[in-house]
């Protein structure tokens, strides 16, 4: 018994180091990592040493350049806020948005398509009617009709309509694997032995496609980011006095010949943020992946 115990840990444990390996042999996955630290800090340490507050306003320099004797590093707005500060403040929602978007969808994709996939019978076709209604769903209509729900309250609301409309393909493939791992031998053990469903779904199916809902987790903060951008621009995200990334790419797109610089550096940053989650999750799944070669050394 000790001696399988132990083979299972050198297993488990070599697998990991293999997937380790293959993600740091990815220069791109590398870099996406490092570039994503780096955006975290910029967002959430870099505020704390400027001097000025995404909130303050200086009267004196308006639609200033950017300058580092002025201490706006990024230059002001239109009414002198710093832009470095807001996109700062922009950067932060966006990450925050993202993040929580990706663990909501990508957790109720595993709930719903494991047990879809594993209870078969009515629970599935009724899961599966209900997938298929909201993907002909047009998510981007719906919430920008929903936005007066949030519009001047928490932007929590926001994150949960993104979450809702964001599970449904990813929940299609768990329901494929589950309707497969339902079939093999300590599954059926499990069943004989008595183990409740809901045990069987988190201790015995879940973690048996934990690589594909981590790879998914992933990319979906990128994809959530965007869709935030996207929603924030037209005005139906994140609503003043609170900023996003696309709320200030929005309020700077007028000005951009005259003064670049009150969207260039939240575009900018827009870009790289949703480099870094790509490159991760790409090579997230070449390190998963036993046929993957992207993750070789070249």
């Amino acid at each position: 018994m000790a001696t399988k115990v132990k083979l299972e840990q050198d297993e488990t444990f070599s697998r990991g180091k293999l997937i380790r390996v293959r993600f740091f042999r990815n220069k791109l996955a590398v870099f996406g990592l490092f570039g994503l630290a780096m955006l975290f800090f910029l967002a959430f340490v870099a505020p704390h040493l400027d001097k000025f507050k995404w909130d303050q306003l200086d009267f004196d320099n308006m639609l200033s350049p950017p300058s580092l004797s002025n201490g706006h590093w990024f230059g002001t707005s239109q009414i002198g806020g710093d832009t470095f500060a807001l996109t700062m403040r922009g950067l932060q929602k966006s990450l925050i948005i993202g993040l929580l978007v990706a663990f909501f969808s990508t957790g109720l994709a595993a709930i719903v398509g494991a047990s879809a996939g594993y209870l078969a019978g009515r629970t599935d076709r009724a899961l599966m009617w209900v997938i298929d209604l909201l993907l002909v769903l047009p998510s981007f209509l719906l919430i920008a009709v929903l936005s007066p729900l949030y519009r001047g309250k928490t932007w929590l609301v926001f994150v949960v309509l993104l979450a809702a409309f964001g599970w449904m393909i990813t929940a299609r493939i768990v329901r494929g694997i589950s309707m497969s791992l339902r079939e093999r031998d300590f599954v059926r053990a499990a069943i004989y032995m008595g183990v409740p469903t809901r045990l069987i779904i988190f201790r015995h199916i879940l973690p048996n496609i934990s690589s594909l809902l981590i790879i998914d987790a992933t990319l979906n903060v990128g994809g959530a980011i965007l869709s935030e951008t996207g929603l924030s621009y037209l005005g139906f995200g994140v609503q003043p006095p609170d900023v996003s990334l696309g709320s200030l790419i929005a309020e700077g797109t007028n000005d951009a010949m005259a003064y670049p610089w009150l969207f260039l550096f939240a575009g900018m940053i827009l870009i790289l943020t949703v480099l870094c989650v790509s490159f991760i999750g790409d090579g997230l799944r070449d390190a998963f992946d036993p046929g993957a070669t992207g993750g070789q050394a070249k």
